[in-house]
């Protein structure tokens, strides 16, 4: 080949490559950060009040953190539970806003699996990420009115009602007018993170409330009791007519929850609403005050709704009660001297022991505070029949009743 041939392929080959070989375009931004979804949403219907609980997101939809978060907004709606989550946020109405502390620079995060010492902290107003929010809203006449979804919506909702199957009479699927809540982290920028799971509150008139429950309580827990409420829907009948059945939904059923009401916030004792009139509460301290209430629990459709609060019934927990009466006391003689000894009391509170001697019927107290051991020598003359008896006390001044006697002579 000739000189010629060659400079003619190496100036085909550059004529080739010369495109891809131009200068770099603008670097590509960065990927926009958006919070992750409020977890742990729920949602308690109390009276005219639907309570709302969730976690502050502390990560980014990437689960970097901290997450690019300024505030959680909570949007509800009365519609069907079919609506689409685009119908949710621009159909439903913004409930409750709740500030979060948000990080100086949305770009400087961290990964899942780095430490967390590296993550730049938030700043600013509002909660922690990652703390609980409380917010709730008054339910109002307007909140209750279904909402306008619009030809849209309307169209969507007719072709799914034509959808279900006809069958025999048997009410609809739920049967019970709700409303729909989630929530949704906003960026720095203004821009909408995950939504939230979402959660439905009943929109059904709430039990009516029970009586003020009556309080009691001994040295090992508080006990409620209360009368019970009336099965919403019940009927009275007189004469021959048979009570009614309705025809589809079942009758909704009543349980209670209990709450200590004594704090700001209130605490629930019951873990789960009970069918019974009666709860108690564990949690003795002495000198503490303590008030009660109780809501009764309707459940409809697998939906509940709890009634307003009872009132409160209140007592300041007072120590009145005597540690039991020491057992096993014993005698050993000893020289110039008396050995006593007694099984040990079991209670928590327990202050000591005093020891009581007397040569006949009556006892003088001869320890002038309460010991800590169940065992006491006592330095006497010998030949000389002497009666002991022993009893508790507790840290309140609670003193029990008398331990068995005995009687010893010292050598």
């Amino acid at each position: 080949m000739d000189f010629s041939a060659v400079s003619a392929i190496c100036a085909l080959i550059v004529v080739v490559l010369l495109p891809a070989c131009g200068k770099k375009g603008p670097p590509l931004p960065p990927l926009v950060k958006i919070p992750a979804a409020p977890a742990e949403f729920t949602a308690d219907r109390r009276g005219a009040t639907v309570d709302l609980q969730f976690t502050v997101p502390s990560s980014n939809t990437d689960n970097s953190r901290p997450a690019n978060i300024e505030r959680v907004d909570v949007y509800a709606i009365t519609a069907p539970a079919s609506i689409t989550d685009d119908q949710l946020l621009k159909r439903g109405t913004r409930v409750a806003s709740v500030d979060v502390k948000a990080p100086r620079d949305p770009n400087q995060t961290v990964q899942e699996d780095e430490p967390a010492e590296d993550v730049d902290p938030a700043v600013g107003k509002g909660l922690d990420q990652g703390a609980v929010a409380r917010v709730s809203e008054e339910l109002t006449p307007q909140s209750r009115a279904p909402a306008d979804l619009g030809k849209d919506g309307g169209a969507a909702a007719k072709r799914r009602a034509g959808d279900v199957p006809q069958g025999p009479l048997m009410g609809p699927a739920s049967g019970v007018p709700s409303r729909i809540y989630a929530a949704v982290g906003v960026s720095t920028r203004g821009r909408k993170g995950a939504l939230s799971k979402r959660v439905i509150a009943p929109l059904v008139p709430p039990p009516p409330p029970p009586d003020q429950p009556k309080l009691s309580y001994d040295e090992k827990a508080v006990t409620l009791t209360w009368k019970a409420v009336a099965m919403a829907g019940a009927a009275a009948t007189d004469g021959d007519v048979l009570p009614s059945k309705p025809i589809g939904l079942q009758r909704p059923s009543i349980a209670y929850n209990v709450y200590d009401v004594s704090a700001d916030a209130a605490t629930k004792i019951t873990k789960t609403p009970v069918t019974d009139t009666k709860a108690s509460d564990p949690r003795i301290a002495w000198g503490e005050k303590r008030c009660y209430t109780v809501r009764a629990v309707e459940t409809v459709a697998g939906l509940t709704i709890e009634s307003d609060a009872a009132p409160p019934a209140c007592e300041t927990l007072t120590d009145t009660f005597a540690p039991a009466a020491p057992k096993g006391l014993r005698s050993i003689a000893g020289d110039h001297s008396i050995n006593l000894i007694w099984d040990p009391n079991s209670e928590s509170d327990l202050a000591g022991y005093l020891v009581f001697r007397g040569t006949g019927d009556r006892l003088d107290q001869i320890t002038p505070a309460p010991i800590a051991d169940p065992t006491f020598i006592d330095g006497v003359q010998p030949g000389v029949r002497y009666v002991y008896a022993i009893k508790a006390v507790d840290k309140a001044g609670n003193s029990s009743a008398w331990s068995e006697r005995v009687e010893e002579v010292a050598r």
